[in-house]
């Protein structure tokens, strides 16, 4: 008789395995934060109910027809009861529970000579329970399907019980907490443990069903009297199995379902959702131009093009073809003249040009750059005195010449073949993304890139080019990553060398 809680309890355990909580899977998709995080629908229904600002969370009311039996001194045959209950989650895995319990049972055994023992119990009670949600122990899923608790409180009762007392021969059923000729053991109020277990099914998020299992164990000199019978040295114990109708009560719009239907790992899996956003947002660079989405002004620039530290494509002549498009980005038109699409002058003014009319387009040139991008030339000595000859910018991890620069090394070219004995360093530099090394051999490719363009395209005598590399050293701009840094120079040759090729060019990746 002692050991039914005990039955009872064990039978609901291998229900709970069966029932274990695990959110419902989303078919994958090309979202990063979806696929960092394994997010399940359960777990979007709560980002949206999130953003929604809800804050609150409802209470459970419960109605529970009952089973119950009473494990004393007497067979027990069983008999109904009802109970109500309302249930406030304090966080996500504990709760507390306010229970009300109506329950009648009764019994009867054959005791040999001592004839029949029988009686009806009538029970009142209400008892007050902390709920512990064992499955939001676990990491797995979103919102849960099943809950499975264990509970334990205290309480107070009140109870009547009509007996066949010693030497009666009859029990009066009819009316038999009533009748004079039962024993009697009147209403009196004590207190009571209780414990118990369940598992509920969340049917929808206002509804849900489960099945209970309770023990309520009598304190005080009448514990071992809820059969009338104060035999052994075991207290009665009342036992109460239910169904569960459980209905989730408050504002939808401001309150979100109890805690203990939430995996309480969500709000951590948010947070990393909303910072992964975040820096996402402010390292993306969809045009792949260098700078940034916050700052670009100019967000669908094609890829190689020369831009601003704005985002924006260069026009360094200004005659409104973008240098990667201007075969003659560095020859502006003459006024009356007009330009095709390439940017070179289609019908040019047939008269002849000055050296002061050259150099005045150059130096307007010059200005324009460095009022946008820094500077964009340097200074060699020719036979004429100072000119200005352009610097070539590199895409990101390139040493390629750009075909939008082969105009820009072609007006180079005309400046060493109109100045015979003029020697010139070519120089290369990377900006300060990779490492050192790496960056030491892409600038040198860069300045060999150069080199072989002028030697190969224009005739250029290879010895009037003295090739040189430094790297991430000496950048135009303080940035890591940035065009400006990524360089070759044209320098005056005054006696200087040529740089011997770094270690391990032919292999490795730089910036």
């Amino acid at each position: 008789m002692k050991l039914l809680p005990i039955i009872g309890f064990a039978a609901l355990l291998p229900l709970s395995f069966s029932l274990q909580a695990q959110g419902t899977p989303v078919p994958a998709t090309d979202d990063s934060a979806m696929e960092a995080t394994d997010m399940t629908i359960e777990d979007l229904a709560d980002e949206a109910m999130m953003n929604g600002k809800k804050t609150g969370s409802m209470f459970e009311f419960g109605v529970r027809p009952t089973y119950t039996f009473l494990a004393g001194d007497v067979d027990e045959t069983g008999s109904f009861g009802v109970g109500i209950h309302a249930r406030k989650a304090l966080d996500h895995i504990f709760s507390v529970r306010l229970d009300a319990l109506y329950a009648a049972t009764s019994g009867d055994n054959e005791t040999g000579a001592l004839g029949n023992r029988r009686f009806e119990n009538r029970w009142a009670s209400g008892t007050v329970f902390a709920v512990a949600s064992l499955n939001n122990l676990k990491y797995e899923g979103g919102i849960r399907k099943t809950n499975f608790y264990i509970m334990a409180g205290a309480g107070a009762n009140t109870f009547k019980t009509a007996f066949l007392a010693d030497g009666q021969v009859n029990f009066d059923e009819d009316n038999a907490l009533e009748s004079e000729r039962n024993g009697k053991i009147e209403r009196e109020t004590g207190g009571h443990f209780a414990g118990g277990a369940g598992v509920a099914l969340r049917v929808s998020p206002r509804f849900n069903v489960g099945l209970e299992y309770q023990a309520l164990v009598p304190l005080g000199k009448r514990a071992d009297q809820l059969d009338g019978y104060a035999i052994g040295e075991y207290r009665d114990i009342l036992n109460a199995v239910s169904l569960n109708l459980n209905v989730n009560i408050g504002n939808s719009a401001t309150q979100m379902e109890p805690r203990y239907w939430e995996n309480p790992f969500n709000g951590v899996k948010r947070d990393i959702m909303d910072l992964d956003g975040k820096v996402s947002a402010a390292t993306n660079d969809a045009d792949g131009d260098g700078v940034v989405d916050a700052i670009d002004q100019e967000a669908n620039t094609p890829m190689g093009a020369s831009v601003d530290t704005k985002g924006r494509v260069l026009d360094s002549d200004g005659d409104g073809v973008a240098d990667y498009k201007d075969l003659e980005p560095f020859f502006p038109p003459r006024e009356g003249e007009v330009v095709d699409a390439n940017g070179v002058v289609t019908d040019r003014i047939d008269k002849p040009i000055t050296e002061d009319r050259i150099q005045s387009m150059i130096d307007a040139s010059i200005a324009r750059m460095q009022a946008t991008n820094g500077p964009s030339t340097t200074t060699v000595e020719t036979n004429a005195g100072q000119m200005y000859l352009p610097i070539i910018y590199f895409p990101l991890n390139q040493s390629t010449v750009k075909y939008a620069d082969y105009g820009t090394l072609s007006s180079v070219a005309r400046v060493l073949q109109g100045n015979p004995g003029m020697r010139i360093v070519v120089r290369g530099y990377t900006d300060k993304v990779g490492t050192p090394e790496v960056n030491q051999r892409l600038s040198y490719r860069r300045a060999e890139s150069v080199v072989n363009h002028l030697v190969n395209q224009h005739n250029i005598d290879r010895s009037r080019l003295v090739l040189q590399f430094r790297g991430e050293n000496d950048p135009l701009v303080p940035v890591n990553q940035t065009v400006v840094n990524r360089r070759v120079e044209f320098l005056t040759a005054t006696g200087e060398n040529e740089d011997a090729a770094p270690a391990g060019t032919t292999g490795g990746r730089g910036y």
